[in-house]
């Protein structure tokens, strides 16, 4: 209960209710684009250099290495997993249902930055190997997902042409948030905890104040998209995006038993895999499934995910860290 209050009370997610409740509103509040994009290269550039001085302190060893495959095999097996509960359970079509699906494997950045936040707060140390995590757990999911929507046809209207294949590969591999993320993490590695010091103060002592005013942003987009999009959505879809994340949750506190992993990076791992991607998969899905539909995936992982995440899932995903440790 502890951690649950200090979590949700906290000025990131107040910020982000903030910003969805203005939205639900109609409030003509807004962030510009260009500062919001600003402010998503910067929290992506802080937690990179975070996790890379982090694991400059401490050889890879094989648990390290152990949990870097976990990840990929989580991202991998996730979608799989959410695109069988939504042909059961609802009336997407194959393409989607795989497009919807493939979200669910790939991971939210500004989830997992709330959560690093969310773990300090409740006392307890991660390991910046969970940084490499992160970057490694976005692509897989998409590979997942175009093979679901490609088995059997599942009503594709045409392949995807050679160009069209190469600009996919770009954005599933070079895209903004994996380039930033990756490049941030093998600099602080580089230079180490001595040799970021002089951008401390702009990394570290800002952090929280820019993690407020994205957030708020974040809060403005998904009330945004959920005043738009739910009509699309029935009952078991809005359903999925709010039982998905948890279900993800207890796979991972799984993989995170059998590794041993601590209560900081088993929360994180957690959060990681029960999170949903709104940025990547939404731009590899426009050039890969360009028939699946913007307003159902979107506003899913974005309108109801999201918030579920950073305001009630956060404290259950620390308490199954805890759970696995013995502590609960």
């Amino acid at each position: 209960m502890d951690v649950a209050l200090s979590t949700l009370l906290s000025p990131i997610i107040l910020f982000f209710a903030l910003g969805m409740a203005a939205a639900l509103l109609r409030s003509q509040m807004s962030v510009p684009e260009a500062i919001a994009k600003g402010m998503a290269i910067y929290l992506m550039m802080a937690i990179g250099l975070k996790g890379g001085v982090e694991m400059s302190k401490n050889p890879l060893t094989t648990e390290v290495l152990l949990v870097l495959l976990a990840g990929i095999v989580l991202s991998f097996l996730i979608p799989l997993i959410a695109f069988i509960f939504l042909r059961l359970t609802t009336k997407l079509d194959q393409v989607n249902a795989a497009a919807t699906a493939a979200h669910y494997g790939s991971i939210s950045i500004v989830t997992f930055v709330a959560a690093t936040e969310a773990v300090r707060l409740s006392g307890f140390d991660s390991g910046g190997h969970l940084v490499a995590v992160a970057a490694l757990m976005e692509t897989p999911a998409i590979i997942t997902a175009l093979f679901l929507a490609s088995r059997g046809g599942g009503g594709r209207e045409k392949p995807v042409a050679g160009s069209e294949q190469g600009e996919l590969v770009r954005e599933v591999f070079l895209n903004a948030s994996i380039v930033v993320l990756v490049g941030a993490l093998v600099i602080g590695w580089i230079a180490g905890e001595e040799g970021t010091e002089t951008v401390r103060p702009f990394f570290v002592d800002l952090f929280q104040g820019v993690l407020c005013l994205f957030l708020l942003d974040m809060g403005l987009s998904a009330g945004r998209g959920l005043r738009q999009g739910w009509r699309q959505l029935s009952v078991m879809t809005v359903g999925f995006g709010l039982y998905m994340p948890l279900v993800s949750a207890c796979i991972a506190a799984a993989f995170a038993y059998a590794l041993g992993m601590p209560v900081g990076d088993a929360a994180l791992l957690i959060t990681l895999t029960a999170s949903a991607s709104y940025i990547a998969v939404p731009a590899a899905m426009r050039l890969a499934l360009p028939e699946a539909k913007p307003s159902i995936y979107l506003t899913l992982s974005l309108g109801v995910t999201f918030p579920f995440n950073v305001t009630i899932g956060i404290p259950i995903y620390i308490y199954l860290a805890l759970l696995i440790n013995g502590q609960g």
